[in-house]
């Protein structure tokens, strides 16, 4: 881990803490967290580096904070599908995963999901890096979990199973078929994780 400078210097300003969590984004999301210094994501912000640190006080808690940044409008966009209810809750989930699925092919089939990349790199080497992304599986699976409840409710899903193990299923199953698309670089998984879960699963 890259240790921290002492703080000091003029007061933290809210723009340029901005640019270093959007530059922490794009770069660990295409190159992780391990290949990506702190002379990388300042160059890429266009600031110093002495303006890291007195927005963070280590890579680490940096690290965290891009979890919160990256995943935040990912939760907003969700949250828009979920809570349309001019859609049945079915069809909802549906077009989560569609519209994902979609995002997917039009990188590339490559970078996957940050939340899952961390987890694989990061998460048994820092337990605030890890907390932050464990919060986030929370959230993202309540979701989840709010929406398959309401489609058991109007009886479009018959599965009996709990629509909280429903859930956790299915998004372990997405960042699973996640990993394996980076490995394929191809929309294998990614359909059968659709065809799986809408006529097996969620049904």
């Amino acid at each position: 881990m890259e240790q921290a400078a002492a703080r000091r210097g003029p007061k933290p300003n809210p723009e340029t803490r901005k640019k270093l969590l959007e530059a922490g984004v794009q770069m660990l999301h295409a190159g992780g967290y391990a290949a990506t210094g702190i002379q990388e994501i300042v160059g890429v912000a266009e600031v110093p580096k002495g303006s890291f640190y007195n927005h963070f006080e280590s890579k680490e808690a940096f690290g965290a904070e891009v979890v919160d940044a990256y995943f935040g409008p990912r939760a907003v966009r969700m949250q828009a599908i979920f809570g349309d209810t001019s859609m049945a809750p079915l069809q909802r989930l549906a077009l989560y995963f569609d519209r994902r699925i979609a995002a997917c092919v039009n990188a590339g089939y490559a970078r996957g999901c940050l939340i899952g990349n961390l987890s694989l790199e990061v998460a048994d080497h820092s337990e605030s890096i890890r907390a932050h992304l464990s919060g986030k599986f929370t959230v993202w699976t309540a979701a989840l979990e709010d929406c398959i409840r309401q489609a058991q409710q109007d009886g479009s899903i018959k599965n009996p199973m709990p629509a909280s193990l429903l859930a956790q299923f299915v998004l372990n199953s997405w960042e699973g078929a996640l990993l394996r698309m980076r490995a394929e670089k191809g929309p294998g998984s990614l359909e059968v994780f659709r065809q799986v879960v809408f006529q097996s699963i969620l049904v």
